[in-house]
């Protein structure tokens, strides 16, 4: 428990019960965090008498003073907390990635309006749609309403009475055919004005409004012989059809949402925000979020809906999400979809999160490889409660054939990578039968014995590729008879021989990895190289046992046969007395009677001899 001060044990006392914002100051006056609440005083108070843990621990031992606001709503509380966070930026609290380098489209605030591309937001009446995740989806956008509308791309400042008084020339824009002319009056400024809201109505994704509106007019100048302008007008119409076409279409009767899903890594929350207009989609934003505290993912989830939909100005009624969040947005429903239509946008959401924290993590490792594997293995440090960062990892497993050709692997990796030359065979020596305990306690003696006479480094991790029985048994090896101190680890497999679990410390104790996590893949992929590396000497010693038995003489039976045979059937003697019904359960009738005739032939050459 923390030591309060008699002002914190003052304020704490008077708190209300009601919805708010709270802030946390430390001994200088700086305000280190700001939280919400809809019981102010059961949240606030909830810090300070249970015992916390990890960062937000160090947070609450930093508080020297706190203040805080009412509000008349949950949902008051939860804008005000986002307000008040990016106008303060505490130390404690996450920070949205800022959006600026990502592409926006402009509508600009003139009297003949341009649209263009731009990374930068500028508040002067001007409309900006998106941002957009990457330059090219902008571009391919931007291309299409230059081809549909013949808007200006100068920066002449163009105005209603100098165009009047002939102050502006057309340029080579006009005679080409990408632009109408309103610097010469060649179209008004209402006609120009329809185009900049059509352009809107298609930035927004309101597609269908403006091909219905095209439609109509184009069969209205048909109606009327003015074959020309209908043809005009068609080619718009045609262009913004397959555009449409080619747009990602989930559901006609999905009209107005936005959808938010995530993928939870830890310290690193990735976030897919998606807008979607008449069934299409028609934005797609990735983000990266960081955890500062021990977060829930609901809660990051919130403060990343809440964030965005001001960032973006998105106003829609309905937001699907992939799970309940508990404070609620004016006039918007969230949606927790089980299956549909909603539950497949909820999907593709959730795939885009995880294909950008791939490609994250790939581009990290690519531009600095260095320094990501140095941050890996400070989150394995981390998750297993170690005293330094495994730089070195050795992990062992057995094989057996039924007691026979007993071989252990050893694979090290450094920094995270597979060091090869490092990898150990072991040929049983001093156990006989299946004793996997026995053996996992030789090998280990004779590894680290050997270095220590060398006087070689030890690893800062063992792995073991088992659990409690296999951590105890080199616990006993390392600290009991050597006298030496090495973390170590035990990885689990479930019913299914999937890895389930983590166990470290002694006695072992689960430790709560995410099983999509980088931290886990990373060990279970040590597990199933050492595993790979123990069956491949296991084999080849089994092949070479295999060239001088007897099973080796009988032609049309090859290894995997035999294998076989001698796992079902124990030894040759075994397979040699067993009948032909009872070999064809294990091989097949064809392999069982090659078998039982070369032994029954044996057995008649004896009885003759």
């Amino acid at each position: 428990m923390i030591a309060l001060s008699d002002l914190l044990k003052s304020k704490l006392a008077a708190l209300p019960s009601k919805p708010g914002v709270y802030r946390y100051f430390d001994k200088d006056g700086e305000l280190i965090y700001v939280g919400k609440a809809k019981n102010l005083k059961r949240r606030v108070s909830s810090y300070f008498n249970k015992e916390q843990t990890g960062k937000t621990r160090l947070l609450v031992s930093k508080i020297a003073d706190l203040e805080y606001s009412i509000v008349d709503s949950e949902s008051e509380a939860l804008l005000l907390e986002n307000t008040m966070i990016k106008q303060y930026k505490p130390r404690y609290n996450i920070m949205l990635k800022d959006d600026k380098t990502y592409p926006w489209i402009c509508i600009k605030n003139e009297s003949f309006p341009r649209v263009f591309l731009t990374r930068h937001k500028v508040n002067d009446g001007s409309d900006y749609y998106g941002p957009y995740p990457s330059v090219r989806t902008a571009h391919i956008l931007l291309d299409l309403l230059t081809q549909v509308y013949h808007i200006r791309s100068c920066r002449t400042p163009l105005t209603v009475p100098n165009i009047e008084k002939g102050k502006y020339r057309v340029c080579l824009d006009y005679h080409i055919h990408k632009c109408d002319g309103p610097c010469e009056g060649k179209v008004s400024q209402e006609a120009y004005r329809n185009m900049i809201g059509e352009i809107r109505e298609i930035i927004k994704g309101n597609m269908q409004s403006v091909l219905k509106a095209l439609k109509e007019r184009m069969m209205d100048h048909a109606s009327r012989m003015e074959f020309e302008a209908a043809q005009t007008i068609k080619e718009k119409y045609d262009l913004l059809e397959q555009y449409r076409s080619r747009s990602t279409v989930v559901s006609q009767t999905i009209h107005n949402v936005e959808v938010c899903s995530y993928v939870d890594d830890g310290d690193a929350f990735y976030v897919n925000f998606m807008k979607v207009v008449d069934g299409a989609v028609i934005q797609s934003h990735s983000f990266e979020m960081k955890r500062r505290l021990e977060e829930t993912a609901d809660e990051l989830l919130l403060l990343a809906v809440t964030e965005l939909r001001q960032q973006f100005d998105e106003h829609a009624p309905e937001i699907i999400v992939p799970c309940k969040l508990d404070y609620p947005i004016e006039d918007v429903i969230f949606t927790v979809p089980q299956r549909g239509d909603k539950m497949k946008l909820l999907e593709l959401s959730h795939r885009n999160a995880v294909q950008y924290k791939i490609d994250l993590e790939k581009q990290r490792s690519l531009v600095d490889p260095e320094r990501h594997q140095k941050k890996l293995l400070s989150r394995i440090q981390e998750e297993l409660h170690l005293l330094e960062p495994p730089v070195v990892i050795e992990c062992f497993d057995n094989s057996n054939f039924q007691g026979d050709y007993a071989v252990a692997g050893m694979v090290q990796f450094v920094n995270g990578k597979p060091n090869k030359n490092a990898y150990r065979h072991f040929n049983i020596k001093t156990v006989t039968g299946p004793d996997d305990y026995a053996s996992m306690k030789e090998v280990v003696r004779r590894r680290y014995s050997r270095l220590m006479e060398e006087g070689k480094p030890l690893p800062n991790l063992i792995l073991t590729d088992g659990g409690k029985g296999q951590m105890e048994v080199v616990r006993q090896v390392i600290e009991d008879e050597l006298h030496i101190s090495i973390p170590i680890a035990g990885l689990v497999k479930d019913d299914r021989h999937r890895t389930s679990e983590i166990l470290v410390g002694s006695p072992p104790r689960a430790v709560g990895i995410r099983v999509d996590s980088e931290v886990f893949r990373l060990l279970t992929h040590i597990q199933d190289e050492v595993h790979r590396f123990a069956i491949m000497f296991h084999r080849k010693k089994f092949e070479k046992g295999f060239m001088h038995s007897e099973l080796a003489e009988i032609k049309g039976i090859g290894k995997a046969t035999a294998e076989k045979l001698l796992l079902d059937l124990k030894s040759v003697k075994g397979i040699s007395e067993a009948s032909e019904e009872r070999l064809a359960e294990v091989v097949g009738p064809a392999k069982a009677k090659i078998v039982y005739e070369y032994f029954q032939k044996q057995l008649g050459e004896k009885d003759e001899a």
